[in-house]
Protein backbone atom coordinates (compact mmCIF):
# COMPACT_ATOMS: atom_id res chain seq x y z
CA UNK A 1 0.00 0.00 0.00
CA UNK A 2 1.28 3.50 -0.81
CA UNK A 3 -0.48 6.86 -0.05
CA UNK A 4 0.77 10.42 1.09
CA UNK A 5 1.28 9.00 4.55
CA UNK A 6 2.77 5.45 4.60
CA UNK A 7 4.38 2.90 1.82
CA UNK A 8 3.94 -0.16 3.10
CA UNK A 9 5.55 -2.79 0.17
CA UNK A 10 2.76 -5.58 -0.85
CA UNK A 11 4.83 -8.41 0.35
CA UNK A 12 5.21 -7.26 4.12
CA UNK A 13 2.72 -8.05 6.88
CA UNK A 14 1.00 -5.42 9.03
CA UNK A 15 -1.12 -6.61 11.44
CA UNK A 16 -4.77 -5.39 12.75
CA UNK A 17 -3.77 -2.77 15.25
CA UNK A 18 -0.83 -1.43 14.12
CA UNK A 19 -0.73 2.48 14.66
CA UNK A 20 1.73 3.77 11.46
CA UNK A 21 2.65 7.55 12.21
CA UNK A 22 3.10 10.15 9.18
CA UNK A 23 5.80 9.14 6.16
CA UNK A 24 6.22 5.20 7.54
CA UNK A 25 7.80 3.39 5.10
CA UNK A 26 8.03 -0.76 5.69
CA UNK A 27 9.97 -2.59 3.31
CA UNK A 28 9.70 -5.99 1.89
CA UNK A 29 9.03 -9.24 3.85
CA UNK A 30 8.76 -7.40 7.28
CA UNK A 31 6.32 -8.32 9.75
CA UNK A 32 4.75 -5.53 12.02
CA UNK A 33 2.40 -6.56 15.19
CA UNK A 34 -0.98 -5.78 16.21
CA UNK A 35 0.63 -3.59 19.07
CA UNK A 36 3.28 -2.08 17.66
CA UNK A 37 3.35 1.94 17.36
CA UNK A 38 5.60 3.57 15.11
CA UNK A 39 6.35 7.40 15.13
CA UNK A 40 6.39 9.58 12.06
CA UNK A 41 8.82 8.92 9.30
CA UNK A 42 10.14 5.56 10.90
CA UNK A 43 11.86 3.48 7.93
CA UNK A 44 11.68 -0.32 7.89
CA UNK A 45 13.74 -2.08 5.66
CA UNK A 46 12.92 -5.77 4.35
CA UNK A 47 12.71 -8.67 6.15
CA UNK A 48 12.69 -7.06 9.96
CA UNK A 49 10.49 -8.16 12.67
CA UNK A 50 8.87 -5.53 14.99
CA UNK A 51 6.72 -7.27 17.35
CA UNK A 52 4.75 -7.18 21.14
CA UNK A 53 3.79 -4.05 22.84
CA UNK A 54 6.58 -1.97 20.91
CA UNK A 55 6.59 2.00 20.69
CA UNK A 56 9.40 3.25 18.55
CA UNK A 57 9.25 7.05 18.01
CA UNK A 58 10.31 9.05 15.07
CA UNK A 59 12.78 9.16 12.56
CA UNK A 60 14.38 5.65 13.69
CA UNK A 61 15.48 3.14 11.25
CA UNK A 62 15.25 -0.47 11.41
CA UNK A 63 17.30 -2.70 9.24
CA UNK A 64 17.03 -5.78 7.06
CA UNK A 65 16.84 -9.24 9.81
CA UNK A 66 16.43 -6.82 12.65
CA UNK A 67 13.94 -8.06 15.85
CA UNK A 68 12.57 -5.70 17.85
CA UNK A 69 10.39 -6.52 20.69
CA UNK A 70 10.66 -10.15 21.13
CA UNK A 71 9.43 -12.15 24.34
CA UNK A 72 12.24 -11.97 26.95
CA UNK A 73 14.78 -15.02 26.82
CA UNK A 74 13.87 -15.54 30.53
CA UNK A 75 12.21 -18.64 31.56
CA UNK A 76 9.50 -17.19 34.12
CA UNK A 77 7.83 -15.06 31.07
CA UNK A 78 5.00 -16.18 30.76
CA UNK A 79 3.04 -14.02 27.99
CA UNK A 80 2.57 -11.14 30.43
CA UNK A 81 1.93 -7.15 28.41
CA UNK A 82 5.48 -6.25 28.97
CA UNK A 83 6.66 -3.34 26.98
CA UNK A 84 9.15 -1.88 25.06
CA UNK A 85 9.60 1.78 24.82
CA UNK A 86 12.20 3.24 22.43
CA UNK A 87 12.99 6.86 21.47
CA UNK A 88 13.24 8.93 18.51
CA UNK A 89 16.18 8.61 16.13
CA UNK A 90 17.67 5.34 16.63
CA UNK A 91 19.22 2.95 14.36
CA UNK A 92 19.05 -0.52 14.45
CA UNK A 93 21.00 -1.96 12.37
CA UNK A 94 21.03 -6.10 10.83
CA UNK A 95 19.94 -8.68 13.11
CA UNK A 96 19.85 -6.79 16.30
CA UNK A 97 17.66 -7.79 19.14
CA UNK A 98 15.94 -5.93 21.90
CA UNK A 99 14.05 -7.95 24.26
CA UNK A 100 10.44 -6.77 25.93
CA UNK A 101 10.59 -6.20 29.74
CA UNK A 102 9.25 -8.69 32.10
CA UNK A 103 6.82 -8.55 35.22
CA UNK A 104 9.66 -9.14 37.53
CA UNK A 105 11.65 -6.46 36.28
CA UNK A 106 9.00 -3.32 36.37
CA UNK A 107 7.92 -4.48 32.94
CA UNK A 108 9.62 -2.35 30.44
CA UNK A 109 12.65 -2.24 28.37
CA UNK A 110 13.55 1.39 27.73
CA UNK A 111 15.58 2.47 25.19
CA UNK A 112 16.67 6.89 24.75
CA UNK A 113 17.06 8.73 21.63
CA UNK A 114 19.49 9.10 19.22
CA UNK A 115 21.19 5.36 19.42
CA UNK A 116 23.34 3.51 17.12
CA UNK A 117 22.81 -0.41 17.74
CA UNK A 118 25.12 -2.44 15.36
CA UNK A 119 24.94 -5.86 13.54
CA UNK A 120 24.18 -8.78 16.44
CA UNK A 121 23.96 -6.31 19.11
CA UNK A 122 21.47 -7.40 21.68
CA UNK A 123 19.67 -5.52 24.60
CA UNK A 124 18.07 -8.07 27.20
CA UNK A 125 14.67 -7.55 28.96
CA UNK A 126 14.26 -4.73 31.64
CA UNK A 127 17.54 -3.09 30.07
CA UNK A 128 17.32 0.93 30.38
CA UNK A 129 19.58 2.23 27.52
CA UNK A 130 20.38 6.47 27.70
CA UNK A 131 20.51 8.63 24.80
CA UNK A 132 23.22 9.00 22.20
CA UNK A 133 25.26 5.47 22.71
CA UNK A 134 26.98 3.36 20.56
CA UNK A 135 26.87 -0.48 20.92
CA UNK A 136 29.65 -2.03 18.05
CA UNK A 137 28.71 -5.44 16.32
CA UNK A 138 28.30 -8.20 19.18
CA UNK A 139 27.89 -6.29 21.73
CA UNK A 140 25.43 -8.31 24.34
CA UNK A 141 23.42 -6.80 27.40
CA UNK A 142 21.93 -9.66 30.27
CA UNK A 143 18.86 -8.15 31.83
CA UNK A 144 18.19 -5.24 34.22
CA UNK A 145 21.03 -3.19 32.78
CA UNK A 146 21.59 0.35 32.96
CA UNK A 147 23.32 2.33 30.36
CA UNK A 148 23.58 5.87 31.01
CA UNK A 149 24.22 8.90 28.00
CA UNK A 150 26.89 8.97 25.96
CA UNK A 151 28.84 5.43 26.07
CA UNK A 152 30.51 3.44 23.76
CA UNK A 153 30.10 -0.21 23.99
CA UNK A 154 33.21 -1.74 21.95
CA UNK A 155 32.67 -4.99 19.67
CA UNK A 156 31.45 -7.94 21.31
CA UNK A 157 31.46 -6.74 24.90
CA UNK A 158 29.16 -8.12 27.24
CA UNK A 159 27.73 -6.80 30.53
CA UNK A 160 26.68 -8.98 33.69
CA UNK A 161 22.70 -8.40 34.33
CA UNK A 162 22.30 -5.41 37.24
CA UNK A 163 25.15 -3.71 36.44
CA UNK A 164 25.42 -0.35 35.70
CA UNK A 165 27.77 1.66 33.04
CA UNK A 166 27.76 6.05 33.58
CA UNK A 167 27.86 8.51 31.00
CA UNK A 168 30.77 9.21 28.88
CA UNK A 169 32.57 6.24 29.58
CA UNK A 170 33.65 3.14 27.12
CA UNK A 171 33.97 -0.56 27.43
CA UNK A 172 36.59 -1.39 24.72
CA UNK A 173 36.01 -4.02 22.44
CA UNK A 174 35.91 -7.83 23.86
CA UNK A 175 35.56 -7.08 27.55
CA UNK A 176 33.61 -8.83 30.08
CA UNK A 177 32.03 -6.53 32.73
CA UNK A 178 30.51 -8.05 35.83
CA UNK A 179 30.47 -5.25 38.09
CA UNK A 180 29.28 -0.69 37.85
CA UNK A 181 31.65 1.03 34.96
CA UNK A 182 31.76 4.66 36.66
CA UNK A 183 30.88 7.39 34.48
CA UNK A 184 33.95 8.87 32.44
CA UNK A 185 36.34 5.81 32.76
CA UNK A 186 37.49 3.27 30.44
CA UNK A 187 37.46 -0.12 31.13
CA UNK A 188 39.05 -3.21 29.15
CA UNK A 189 39.76 -7.04 29.45
CA UNK A 190 38.06 -10.18 31.22
CA UNK A 191 36.61 -9.46 33.62
CA UNK A 192 36.87 -5.33 32.67
CA UNK A 193 39.23 -3.38 34.72
CA UNK A 194 39.49 0.52 34.12
CA UNK A 195 42.72 1.62 31.93
CA UNK A 196 41.92 5.18 32.44
CA UNK A 197 39.40 8.16 31.84
CA UNK A 198 37.88 8.01 27.93
CA UNK A 199 39.78 10.53 27.45
CA UNK A 200 38.90 10.89 23.05
CA UNK A 201 35.29 10.45 24.44
CA UNK A 202 35.06 13.51 26.69
CA UNK A 203 37.16 15.67 23.41
CA UNK A 204 34.74 14.89 21.23
CA UNK A 205 31.75 16.05 23.68
CA UNK A 206 33.59 19.13 23.57
CA UNK A 207 34.93 18.96 27.69
CA UNK A 208 37.04 21.73 27.75
CA UNK A 209 40.56 21.23 29.04
CA UNK A 210 40.47 22.39 32.81
CA UNK A 211 37.19 19.69 32.95
CA UNK A 212 39.11 17.07 31.62
CA UNK A 213 41.74 17.59 34.08
CA UNK A 214 39.32 17.77 37.22
CA UNK A 215 37.96 14.40 35.88
CA UNK A 216 41.34 12.80 35.70
CA UNK A 217 42.02 14.22 39.34
CA UNK A 218 38.64 12.44 40.44
CA UNK A 219 39.72 9.42 38.61
CA UNK A 220 43.11 9.86 40.59
CA UNK A 221 41.41 9.56 43.93
CA UNK A 222 39.06 6.95 42.72
CA UNK A 223 41.69 4.18 40.94
CA UNK A 224 45.33 5.55 41.78
CA UNK A 225 45.79 5.52 45.37
CA UNK A 226 43.82 2.38 45.90
CA UNK A 227 41.97 3.59 48.40
CA UNK A 228 38.50 1.91 49.49
CA UNK A 229 35.24 3.21 47.72
CA UNK A 230 34.42 5.10 50.77
CA UNK A 231 37.36 6.96 51.51
CA UNK A 232 37.39 8.12 47.84
CA UNK A 233 34.25 9.26 47.58
CA UNK A 234 35.10 11.12 50.88
CA UNK A 235 38.44 12.27 48.74
CA UNK A 236 36.26 13.53 45.83
CA UNK A 237 33.60 15.21 48.08
CA UNK A 238 36.44 17.24 49.80
CA UNK A 239 39.31 17.51 47.47
CA UNK A 240 37.65 18.55 44.05
CA UNK A 241 35.54 21.73 42.86
CA UNK A 242 31.98 21.42 42.69
CA UNK A 243 31.04 20.60 39.12
CA UNK A 244 28.38 19.04 37.19
CA UNK A 245 31.10 16.21 36.41
CA UNK A 246 31.12 15.59 40.36
CA UNK A 247 27.38 15.50 41.06
CA UNK A 248 26.83 12.87 38.07
CA UNK A 249 29.97 10.70 39.41
CA UNK A 250 29.06 10.92 43.35
CA UNK A 251 25.49 9.99 42.38
CA UNK A 252 26.49 6.85 40.26
CA UNK A 253 28.49 5.96 43.27
CA UNK A 254 26.45 6.44 45.48
CA UNK A 255 23.75 3.98 44.05
CA UNK A 256 26.50 1.06 42.75
CA UNK A 257 25.18 -2.16 44.21
CA UNK A 258 27.51 -4.27 42.59
CA UNK A 259 30.52 -2.76 43.36
CA UNK A 260 32.74 -0.73 40.88
CA UNK A 261 35.56 -2.53 38.06
CA UNK A 262 38.51 -1.98 39.97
Amino acid sequence: MTSLQVKIHPTSIVQNGAELGLGVEIGPFSNIGSQVKLGDNVKVHSHAVITGKTFIDKNSSIWPFATIGTEPQDLKYCGENTELICGSDNIFREYSNISLGTVGGGGITKIGSNNLFMVNSHIAHDCFVGDHCIFANGVSLAGHIEIQDHVILGGHSACHQFIKVGSYSMIAGGAMVSQDVPPFVLVHGNHAKPKGIHQIGLARNKFSKNQIADIKQMYKFLYRMNLPLSCAVKMIEENTPDSSMKSLLLNFLSGCSRGICR
